[in-house]
């Protein structure tokens, strides 16, 4: 009898090992991910996924923090990180944008895997006399010194009241962190980032306050100018922000973050084993911050999107009944628009090396403008 028990304990054993390794989808037995620098909501939730990994699969994840947007790309890039949890910065470099203008970057082909939608608006400390979004002619704007996420939201916030970096005093500092604690230390008069940032919360609590500048969804005229600087955010109203009482709503823009971000060339079967990974300890890590609910792949697994999502990605959402025709039309005219704009670089690199830095930029920059202009 206690042979017997003890082969029904052996095989109930095997089976339980057998039972994880197929819930563990194939997963890595070690990742490496990059992040926001730590003390952003990107980092939290990176960690708070990162936890549930280990706690479900025992994959180990490492997490490689960076304050700029270029720190958090090149490792995904040059192989030494497996995926990304960026900002804009995936669009960015998608186009060849901004602070990717130059002859060391140019657009680079990326894919999606999920991507918390997250609200943003010009963030101001509560004594700085910042109702509106116009009201910040004259102020103290903090940006991040690499960080065109941040920097060129903050430039289309901007433009929905009216003004341009011209009206403000850009004060550029060298951390995500140090920008988003600016505030707090009465460096700057306002910034724009996620309302959850764990320095906002400091900024509520301090003497200084804080308030949100609305971006009301009515304003025609405000939303016309935010779109030409930035055209992939819309209206969104946020009842989670730091500061914000309960019940009270902030009428914000919309976009994606973090995006899980990748290379189109990781495998299908790999990404295909994150998301549904992803999808399964969702119960473990939703409580990690005050927004991680948003993850469920009903709202971080469909377009819009900075790039593509990737195949691997498709294929699960497919299966879940997420991802539906008007999804696939979607990606292949994102995928459609990346290629020309890889084409195009490749041929402006070599014909435009002669040129200086700077010139080379406003070149490409245009250039840009052009190929996209083709695509409408």
């Amino acid at each position: 009898m206690k042979t017997t028990l003890k082969c029904m304990a052996a095989a109930c054993g095997l089976m339980a090992l057998n039972t994880l390794a197929a819930s563990a989808q194939d997963l890595p037995q070690t990742m490496v991910w990059t992040s926001y620098d730590v003390g952003s909501a990107g980092y939290a939730e990176a960690s708070a996924i990162a936890d549930a990994f280990g706690k479900k699969f025992g994959t180990r994840v490492r997490l490689q923090p960076s304050g700029s947007g270029i720190g958090r790309l090149q490792p995904l890039l040059q192989g030494r990180a497996d995926y990304a949890y960026l900002a804009t910065e995936a669009f960015f470099v998608s186009e060849g944008a901004y602070d990717f203008a130059t002859k060391d970057w140019g657009p680079r082909a990326l894919r999606a895997v999920a991507g918390r939608p997250a609200g943003i608006t010009l963030i101001a400390a509560g004594d700085a006399g910042i109702d509106t979004v116009a009201d910040a002619r004259g102020k103290r704007i903090a940006f991040v010194a690499g960080n065109p996420s941040v920097n060129v939201k903050c430039e289309a916030i901007l433009a929905f009241g009216g003004l341009t970096l011209d009206d403000v005093e850009v004060v550029t500092f060298p951390t995500y962190a140090a920008a988003m604690s600016s505030m707090t230390r009465n460096e700057s008069d306002a910034t724009c980032t996620t309302p959850t940032t764990s320095q906002l919360y400091e900024l509520a609590e301090s003497p200084r306050g804080i308030h949100y500048a609305p971006l009301e969804p009515d304003n025609a005229a405000g939303w016309e100018g935010l779109l030409k600087v930035l055209p992939i955010m819309s209206p969104s109203e946020e009842d989670v922000a730091a500061g914000l009482k309960e019940g009270e709503i902030a009428k914000m823009a919309a976009y994606r973050y973090p995006v899980i971000t990748t290379t189109p060339d990781k495998s299908a079967d790999e990404v295909y084993a994150f998301i549904k990974a992803l999808d399964e300890t969702f119960d473990i890590y939703k409580g990690g911050t005050a927004t991680m609910g948003r993850w469920t792949l009903e709202r971080s697994g469909k377009p819009a999107i900075d790039v593509p999502f990737h195949e691997g990605a498709i294929r699960y959402l497919k299966e879940k009944g997420i991802w539906t025709a008007e999804d696939d039309a979607w990606n292949e005219k994102r995928i459609a628009r990346m290629d020309a704009l890889l084409a195009a670089w490749d041929a402006f690199k070599p014909a435009n090396e002669g040129l200086s830095d700077e010139d080379f930029a406003a070149a490409w920059m245009a250039r840009r403008a052009e190929v996209v202009a083709g695509l409408n």
